[in-house]
């Protein structure tokens, strides 16, 4: 393995001194106070984004205006989570329509509560069982809604319109909108709504676990958050803490880790930039060429009858792509997207698929590198777990992860802010099956097996979650169960010593045990280093194969 020592920086404040009195809480104890009026930290250890840097591109689009833009006004109805974007509907559908066309979005629909029934446990919920209480919370989550990476397939689209235009095309029908279009989205960053996300996600949490915090009340200390260098990333663990701690108390009361994001650093959270195979076609990256060839043939349909209204220019099937892309980010960024109403909820649910193929083989079962990009997360799971450091063997941060101050081992709440393919990449190397029961993904439009699905598991702002539990009714009594979007997933199948449970729980030891297992058969030099061959249509279980 590429031996590279990782860089970590992170950003704090000093503790407030204008502590609440406990008199102000009739009968409250002292320790019930957080944050504990004699912590401080050392502001040196954890300097700003602006002294980190590795920021990555920042070009902002314009301010969203739906107000203007939007035929309806996003009223706040049972689609909640999607507030205050407009609700679109598809080419042919009424308005009464049942068809949520932006859980058809893969890793660009913003996320909602997945029920537990999806993955056999009818009667589970993120609550916690009677009888049982938490001792301790793991977050990994995702950041929020965005503007498309830096020329990604939508600016492309837009070059090529911009370029027809000089030469003049015409539209008509459903295509009239795109004679006056330009392209209004940035790059990279948060949207406003990506920002309202997080927040909201770290209000969620202070909700449902805020009585953690007594933890550190008692420890007096406050806990480490972490996130990558991006901006976006940067911005999304700062509105989650905004959301958790409030504002301005979260600048008192948690510091927020920046682990640098940047080719040949070493980092749990962008293992790809030390795992060559990621990049390479037949190995990590399958799951594009897989998608594409899909893409290829599930709208002929659709492009033929675009292309009917539209002339001086054709579209192909990329674009037909970069159009359902620009539905998803405008609405996203801008409140609302016209491009939206040109695609069928057929047209959707192919959209959906090409994403699974394409996350399934590139970061789930299909990929041979997935559970090694993984293995960094799960090292540092265990490890919270077990109050044990990490022996590297991973991408994992070899030299902040052996710090109490960076890598504190005795925190009630963990909180870790990264990118939808690590998450999935963790999620794989956790080895949890019922995410991808079933056969691997077809690749052919008629046989499309929605066995996983993109939209659940890895959305914008998507969380996975580890509670800890101490639950006197079972022997033993300490338990653990883990949750993704709030759905509970059954482990009784994948992790041995296992029993079926409707709560989703298990021993916390035995799992502790099947986990080491795992981080000792996933293979990172072999799998991001070693020279084999993969193809689409198998379940690698995220590892290589060997010869």
């Amino acid at each position: 393995m590429q031996n590279v020592l990782s860089l970590s920086l992170a950003l704090t404040a000093r503790v407030s001194a204008m502590a609440v009195p406990a008199s102000s809480f009739a009968g409250a104890p002292t320790s019930d106070l957080y944050p504990p009026a004699s912590t401080s930290v050392n502001s040196q250890l954890f300097p700003p984004e602006s002294v980190v840097g590795f920021a990555g591109p920042t070009p902002t689009g314009i301010e969203p205006a739906a107000i203007n833009t939007a035929p309806v006004y996003p009223f706040n109805n049972e689609d909640s989570s999607s507030f205050p974007l407009v609700a679109p509907h598809a080419h042919g559908s009424g308005v009464d329509s049942a068809f949520n066309m932006k859980r058809s979005w893969g890793n660009l629909s913003p996320w909602y509560s997945v029920p537990s029934a999806d993955y056999g446990l009818p009667d589970a919920n993120p609550l916690i069982p009677d009888g049982c209480s938490i001792t301790q919370l793991h977050l990994l989550y995702r950041h929020g809604a965005r503007y498309p990476t830096s020329d990604a397939a939508p600016a492309q689209f837009a070059a090529k319109i911009a370029k027809a235009t000089k030469k003049g095309f015409e539209t008509k029908g459903d295509l009239s909108f795109l004679s006056t279009w330009t392209y209004k989205l940035g790059a990279e960053l948060l949207t406003p709504f990506g920002r309202s996300q997080e927040f909201l996600l770290g209000l969620e949490h202070r909700q449902l676990y805020g009585g953690l915090l007594n933890n550190f009340t008692e420890q007096g200390a406050i806990p480490v958050f972490r996130t990558e260098s991006q901006d976006r990333m940067v911005k999304t663990a700062v509105n989650f803490a905004a959301g958790f701690f409030g504002v301005p108390e979260y600048m008192d009361e948690v510091s927020i880790e920046i682990l640098v994001e940047a080719p040949h650093v070493n980092s749990s959270g962008s293992p790809y930039y030390v795992c060559p195979n990621a990049g390479v076609k037949d190995k990590g990256f399958i799951g594009t060429a897989v998608s594409k060839a899909y893409a290829a043939l599930a709208f002929n349909a659709t492009q033929a009858r675009l292309n009917s209204q539209i002339s001086g220019m054709k579209f192909d099937a990329k674009d037909v792509i970069s159009m359902l892309e620009l539905c998803s980010y405008e609405t996203v960024a801008l409140g609302y997207s016209a491009f939206c109403g040109l695609f069928s909820e057929e047209d959707f649910l192919n959209y959906e698929y090409y994403y699974d193929l394409r996350f399934y083989y590139e970061n789930g079962p299909g990929s041979p590198v997935a559970a090694a990009q993984g293995k960094g997360y799960l090292q540092e799971f265990v490890a919270r777990f077990t109050q044990e450091y990490p022996t590297p063997s991973s991408a994992l941060n070899e030299t902040f992860d052996n710090s109490s101050t960076y890598f504190p081992l005795n925190q009630s709440i963990y909180a870790d802010a990264t990118h939808e393919v690590v998450v999935l990449d963790t999620l794989t190397a956790f080895n949890l099956s019922a995410l991808f029961k079933g056969p691997p993904l077809s690749l052919t439009q008629n046989e499309r097996r929605n066995s996983f699905s993109t939209s659940k598991v890895i959305p914008f702002a998507t969380h996975f979650t580890a509670q800890v539990l101490e639950c006197p009714t079972y022997q033993p009594t300490k338990q653990i169960r883990f949750i993704v979007n709030d759905a509970v997933l059954p482990i009784n199948e994948s992790y041995a010593g296992c029993e079926a449970n409707p709560h989703g729980l298990c021993s916390f030891d035995n799992v502790v045990e099947v986990l080491k297992k795992r981080i000792d058969e996933i293979d990172f030099d072999h799998d991001c280093y070693g020279n084999y061959t993969t193809k689409a249509g198998v379940d690698y279980n995220g590892r290589a194969p060997r010869d």
